[in-house]
């Protein structure tokens, strides 16, 4: 047997036992039942989150009030629609807790929300579309980029006040660096952005002219993506935005440590070029039940083309769940 095959593979921790725990004492103090939904750095909103929350609500029954823990940099705005979608079939009135980042797609979803509940170290950003594209640009690792809406016009109107000839066409220039089919697609995902943003705030928001002011800002005002918008400025442009209760941030600040511990970066390298994964990325969670998305498989680094491939992959999604006062666990095959 050869040394990487003899090597044994980082695994992260489960905590299920942990987070059940202070799951049930924050129902306790929120006197309704809570969603989690968090995200590693690597990790992100996605289509089969939608499954992996089908099968948590599975577990609620209908309520009049639910909460919502939300921590992501964000992902795929039209999967954070449909989840809202989703946990609104079963609740009246839903109230968002947002003890730190909560940005660009997951912001949509604190959008759909009736309160959002912001800790001291909470912030929203800008939800102003950028997308990965098969004609986006290659960075140094050979590499799609993501091509933001917003990037271009700047450059565009850079040009236009940088240069002397009026008549002169900037997107000549810009087609020899980004593909037109990018632009007009990353133009269409602006509109999408803008729509989704609507939408979710029309579940509990009537005044049409509101929610436009509030989408457009959201998508237009800020000049970075990444801007934090704290809870000042939330309140500012509109939202129903309050502070959260200390206890209830701590013990949120406390589940965000054990789903970061589960979350720790588990890569297995075995020489320069090869190396294995097996970090957990995703994690949504409620009352005796838990559903996390974790990686299971190997790279390889191809040298004469400067990137990282996947090899024997073998990444799930895994249940643990509380079936008639026994602990159980399985896999979710999502096609």
């Amino acid at each position: 047997m050869s040394e990487q095959e003899e090597a044994p593979y980082k695994q992260p921790p489960h905590l299920f036992d942990d987070t059940q725990k202070i799951i049930a004492e924050l129902e306790s103090r929120l006197n309704a039942p809570l969603l989690c939904y968090w995200n590693s750095h690597r990790g992100g909103i996605c289509p089969n989150d939608v499954l992996a929350l089908y099968e948590i609500l599975e577990h609620l029954q209908d309520v009049d009030t639910a909460y919502l823990f939300i921590k992501s940099d964000g992902g795929y705005g039209k999967e954070s629609l449909r989840m809202v979608n989703l946990i609104r079939g079963h609740c009246r009135r839903l109230i968002s807790l947002v003890p730190l980042e909560c940005a660009s797609a997951a912001t949509m979803m604190a959008l759909g929300t009736d309160e959002i509940h912001m800790g001291p170290m909470a912030y929203l950003s800008s939800v102003d579309t950028s997308l990965t594209h098969d004609l986006s640009p290659l960075d140094r690792d050979n590499d799609r980029v993501s091509v933001s809406l917003d990037e271009l016009n700047r450059v565009v109107n850079l040009w236009r006040k940088n240069t002397e000839d009026a008549g002169s066409n900037p997107y000549k220039s810009l087609f020899e660096y980004v593909h037109p089919l990018v632009i007009g697609a990353v133009d269409r995902a602006e509109s999408l952005s803008i729509m989704l943003c609507e939408e979710l705030l029309s579940y509990h928001i009537d005044d049409k002219e509101r929610v436009r002011r509030i989408a457009e800002t959201l998508n237009a005002k800020y000049p970075s993506h990444n801007y934090p918008i704290l809870i000042n400025e939330a309140q500012r442009i509109g939202l129903n935005v309050v502070r959260m209760n200390k206890e209830i941030n701590d013990l949120l600040l406390r589940l965000n440590a054990l789903y970061s511990e589960m979350g720790q970066r588990a890569v297995t390298d075995f020489d320069d070029t090869h190396s294995h994964s097996n970090e957990i990325l995703n994690i949504l969670e409620a009352r005796d039940i838990q559903v996390f998305y974790q990686n299971d498989k190997d790279w390889f680094y191809r040298t004469e083309e400067r990137r990282w491939l996947t090899l024997n992959d073998n990444s799930n999604w895994h249940v643990t769940e509380i079936k008639n006062g026994d602990k159980q666990q399985s896999i979710l095959h999502f096609a």
